[in-house]
């Protein structure tokens, strides 16, 4: 997909520091401390859309609101609502009607489904009263693209080959971006940050490390899904910057695009090449 029909799209989430983002029991776990729930405050006062899945939303239940008054007032007087559009990924229609991202704070919110949702009409007229129910593909057969948003805690995979009943993740992000939305932040869970990764759909990656083990073969990652195949596709990323904040570490990655890989494996199959002729 073209970046000028997306969004600028960035995963913000914070780790323990054996890389998982909840304990097994898939329970909320404070991670971040007070300068990295600042930053974060921060980020979303900068972004025209938060992107969650509904696993997120069931397991969580955030509000995905900008904390900070005076950053609110500051979004007021730019003209824009206090709050960022809020898009939940929600391919059953199973975000309930009184989750705190429908019923917390100013500002519009989102529920994408896919059609097979859709034609339960009376979940789908619930969630219509709180949030506009945008239907992003899904008709039940298989999907390229297509994503199980609620599998962030279930550790079913999404993604890649898509499959039937399922959000197709390129068409939103492009209806999002016919809606004006130049920079989605994307606040996990696993399985969504799987699904636009192994897709091509992230710019950058923004991680905090904090100081704890929270174990577990079966807890959830910063990305879940099906995983790559070695050599298949794997994704690289460039290291913009590391520094200490409070008591843990602050990440910003670059995902590398599968252009500027391919143009890596190209040059070092001109090497070997050469290599072998020499």
């Amino acid at each position: 997909m073209e970046k000028s029909l997306r969004p600028f799209v960035f995963i913000n989430a914070a780790t323990s520091a054996d890389g998982k983002i909840s304990t097994v029991e898939r329970r909320q776990t404070r991670i971040s401390g007070k300068e990295d729930f600042e930053r974060v405050d921060s980020l979303r006062a900068g972004s025209d859309a938060i992107m969650v899945g509904v696993g997120t939303v069931l397991a969580d239940d955030p509000s995905l609101t900008v904390k900070a008054g005076a950053r609110r007032a500051a979004r007021a007087r730019a003209g824009k609502d206090a709050n960022p559009l809020r898009v939940v990924v929600d391919s059953r229609a199973r975000t309930p009607p009184n989750a705190e991202v429908l019923c917390k704070g100013e500002g519009r919110r989102i529920i994408a489904v896919s059609e097979l949702a859709n034609a339960d009409g009376e979940r789908v007229a619930e969630l219509g009263k709180r949030a506009e129910v945008l239907v992003c593909g899904g008709s039940g057969a298989a999907e390229s693209g297509a994503v199980e948003s609620g599998a962030a805690e279930s550790g079913a995979a999404g993604g890649g080959g898509g499959g039937g009943g399922k959000v197709d993740l390129g068409k939103l992000l492009a209806r999002l971006r016919q809606r004006g939305v130049e920079r989605l932040l994307v606040e996990g869970g696993a399985t969504l940050n799987w699904s636009l990764i192994s897709q091509g759909l992230v710019d950058e990656i923004f991680v905090y490390v904090g100081n704890l083990i929270l174990g577990g073969e079966d807890a959830p990652t910063l990305v879940d899904g099906a995983g790559f195949v070695a050599g298949a596709g794997v994704v690289k990323l460039e290291l913009l910057s590391a520094e200490r904040l409070g008591e843990g570490v602050l990440l910003k990655w670059r995902v590398v695009s599968e252009g500027e890989r391919e143009k890596v494996r190209g040059k070092e199959g001109s090497a070997a090449q050469s290599g072998r002729k020499a």
